[in-house]
């Protein structure tokens, strides 16, 4: 466990297909050393926004395969175990550690609305499945199932499950979770858009979207928050955060996708059902990418 640091950006990395829907695992491992070279602390493989659920077993193998090939072991890999059952998840993560990622980040069954004793059985079954360290992933705006405070307080002996992941949005969730469990967890902000407030209240780390268009900008803010450099970082906080609102977004993966390919960094490309952005909201998405890259080198400058 003491390969992953859990502390600084983890971009949640994009996967890269080609024009048929195939995996580009080039591409992909591009798009990851581009990532590296500009600093973030660690990378998120085939989650939400790596499309992991849009990949079949063997495609999500390989792509962590490439991952880790890619890395080098200079960042962790840690990898998106999001499938439709327990035995499922369990599989895949004694899968990883074979492939060699660093850690977990768990999702509760996909698809099935479990009772909360069902999804506290899931993640005790999924961390008794391999050695690797476990982030939990509570993200209900999106997947329905909660994992609340007092669930994740169940798997305290749970000596592999060490982080938590929160994308609810609700900021108070942090305070609560220290409230019952004290340091227990290391907190990870998992919503764009809330991060700086959730560095106030106790995250060490932030699982993000944007910044796999803007590393350096979500490296910076990062920083300057994690410092307590409030006052820093609140022009460049000012200036992201309309397209730190896209994270929040149920079509989140084009729209970050969108931004990478406008920057340079990747494709745009989705998995059916997912569909590239079209008329005014692809629009929308194009202005705010304009406008950021109008003020982008002053607000930077300036934060340094």
């Amino acid at each position: 466990m003491a390969r992953i640091g859990w502390r600084g950006v983890f971009p949640a990395v994009t996967t890269q297909f080609r024009e048929d829907f195939s995996v580009d695992y080039a591409a992909t491992q591009k798009v990851i050393e581009g990532l590296i070279r500009d600093g973030v602390s660690g990378l998120i493989i085939c989650g939400t926004v790596g499309e992991g659920t849009s990949l079949n077993a063997e495609e999500k193998r390989k792509v962590l395969a490439a991952a880790v090939e890619a890395a080098k072991k200079r960042v962790p890999v840690v990898a998106g175990v999001a499938e439709y059952t327990t035995a499922m998840a369990g599989d895949l993560a004694r899968d990883c550690q074979k492939i060699g990622v660093d850690g977990l980040m768990v999702m509760p069954a996909m698809v099935y609305s479990a009772k909360p004793a069902e999804t506290v059985a899931h993640f005790r079954s999924v961390a008794k499945a391999s050695d690797l360290p476990i982030m939990v992933y509570n993200n209900p705006p999106i997947y329905k199932t909660d994992v609340t405070p007092e669930m994740l307080a169940e798997l305290a002996d749970c000596d592999t499950v060490v982080c938590i992941k929160e994308s609810s949005g609700v900021t108070a969730r942090f305070a609560d979770i220290r409230r019952i469990m004290g340091e227990r967890l290391v907190l990870f902000c998992g919503l764009d858009d809330v991060v700086v407030e959730s560095i106030m209240l106790g995250c060490v780390g932030w699982v993000s979207g944007l910044s796999n268009a803007f590393p350096q900008e979500g490296n910076r803010l990062f920083e300057l928050a994690a410092a307590g450099r409030y006052a820093e970082a609140q022009p460049l906080y000012d200036w992201f955060m309309p397209l730190l609102h896209l994270d929040a977004r149920a079509d989140l993966v084009q729209c970050i996708k969108l931004c990478e390919q406008l920057m340079g960094r990747g494709s745009e490309r989705t998995r059916p059902p997912r569909l590239p952005l079209a008329g005014a909201e692809r629009a929308h998405v194009e202005r705010l990418m304009a406008e950021a890259l109008k003020t982008r080198l002053s607000v930077k400058l300036a934060a340094e």
